[in-house]
């Protein structure tokens, strides 16, 4: 559900603020956080999505308080900072999300080298979100609130498949050879 919530968020946003007020807007995006809040608490979901609804909630109050769009613009990197501070978390506490999450899909037995490239898998992580952030935060501030829009949206799914696919290749074409020496 979270998923849905971020894909939409910043361009509906955007299109709904031209044609309605801002402080309208901001309210039914709170009522509709506290909805997906509601929701997330009765399906016992994981505790990211309270923590992705619970940033976007405090932050659309904060935006409707000081009636500013550019509060809203910093959603989706409070998300993506989120995101970046558990893969940090992971990795400095050896938990792994990587390589747990790729032995959960991937049925095939994992060699000792792809074993040891996973385990730094959360902080590779960690720096690509990191970047992305940053990414957003310059959008913000170069003020194309377009650009802004899909880089918050369909943009992260771009940049994750991208990400995704430069993890797999470096694995494959030099550092599993590397830890498997």
């Amino acid at each position: 559900m979270s998923n849905v919530l971020t894909l939409l968020f910043a361009p509906t946003f955007l299109i709904l603020i031209k044609y309605f007020e801002f402080k309208t807007v901001s309210l039914v995006y709170i009522f509709l956080s506290l909805l997906f809040l509601f929701y997330t608490y009765l399906r016992k979901k994981a505790f990211e999505d309270f923590v992705i609804i619970t940033i976007y909630l405090v932050l659309l109050l904060f935006a409707y308080s000081l009636d500013s769009f550019e509060v809203v613009k910093y959603i989706p990197v409070f998300s993506a900072m989120t995101f970046c501070l558990i893969f940090i978390h992971s990795y400095i506490k050896k938990n792994e999300i990587i390589l747990k999450f790729t032995t959960r899909f991937y049925k095939k037995e994992l060699s000792k080298g792809e074993i040891l490239f996973l385990k730094e898998g959360d902080l590779f992580w960690a720096i690509a979100i990191f970047i992305y952030s940053m990414l957003l935060i310059s959008l913000i501030y170069y003020n194309n609130d377009s650009l802004w829009a899909f880089f918050s949206s369909i943009g992260w799914y771009i940049y994750f498949i991208v990400v995704l696919s430069i993890q797999i290749l470096y694995g494959k074409i030099y550092a599993i050879k590397m830890y498997s020496k």
